[in-house]
C-alpha cells in the first residue's frame, strides 16, 4: 500500500482532533453507535422497543434493558440520533470514501483482501483472512464490552482522561496482543 501518512504526523493530528474533541464537545467513543444503530434499524420494525417515559432521566425508555442504562440514555440516542457521536460515525464513512478518491492510502488488489504480512504467512486465500478478521473482531469487542466499554473507548479517550479501566484496558490487550502476534506472524 502506498500514500500512507507518517506515523509521526498522523498520532499527531489523531491527537490534536482528541484534544479538540474533548475540549468542545466530549470524549471520542465509537462502538456504543453501531449499538445506537441497530437499535433505530430494530425499532423502525418494532415501534414499540422505545417509548417516551417522562419518569426516566433521558425521557425515554425501552424494553430491552441494556438500552435503559444511564437512565435511558441510549433509549434516547436511538429515539433521536442525530447526536455528537452519531454524527461522528457518520463522517468517519464519509472521512473514508473522501480519502480514498483523493491522496488517500491506495491499496493494491492483494492489500485489499488482506495485508501483505498477511499474505506472506497464510496465503492469499479471502476465506481465511476474512474468518480470521471475523474471530479476531469479536473477541475485541466482547472483551471490550464486557469490560463496559470499546477499543477505542478505553484505550484512547480512556487513557486521554487518566481513566483506570482504560489503563487497565490497554495492558491487557497489549499482554495478549504481542505474544499472539509473534506466536501467528514469527519474530520476523
Amino acid at each position: 500500500m502506498t500514500g500512507q501518512l507518517n506515523w509521526f504526523w498522523g498520532g499527531l493530528a489523531l491527537g490534536i482532533v482528541f484534544v479538540l474533541a474533548v475540549w468542545a464537545v466530549e470524549p471520542i467513543g465509537v462502538s456504543t453507535q453501531f449499538v445506537i444503530l441497530d437499535g433505530i434499524i430494530w425499532s423502525k420494525r418494532t415501534p414499540q422497543l422505545i417509548k417516551e417515559d417522562p419518569g426516566r432521566e433521558s425521557g425515554y425508555s425501552s424494553t430491552i434493558s441494556y438500552l435503559n442504562k444511564s437512565g435511558g440514555k441510549y433509549a434516547k440516542s436511538i429515539a433521536k440520533p442525530f447526536n455528537y457521536s452519531f454524527v461522528f460515525v457518520v463522517f468517519i464513512i464519509v472521512g473514508a470514501f473522501l480519502s480514498s478518491i483523493t491522496k488517500g492510502p491506495k491499496a493494491t488488489r492483494s492489500d485489499k483482501t488482506a495485508p501483505e504480512v498477511w499474505r506472506n504467512r497464510f496465503g492469499d486465500s479471502p476465506a481465511v483472512r476474512y474468518l480470521a478478521a471475523l474471530t479476531g473482531g469479536g473477541l475485541v469487542l466482547f472483551g471490550a464490552r464486557l469490560a463496559g466499554g470499546s477499543t477505542s473507548g478505553h484505550m484512547v479517550s480512556g487513557i486521554m482522561q487518566t481513566s483506570v479501566s482504560g489503563y487497565l484496558f490497554a495492558m491487557a490487550a497489549f499482554a495478549v496482543a504481542i505474544p499472539a502476534a509473534i506466536l501467528i506472524y514469527g519474530r520476523k
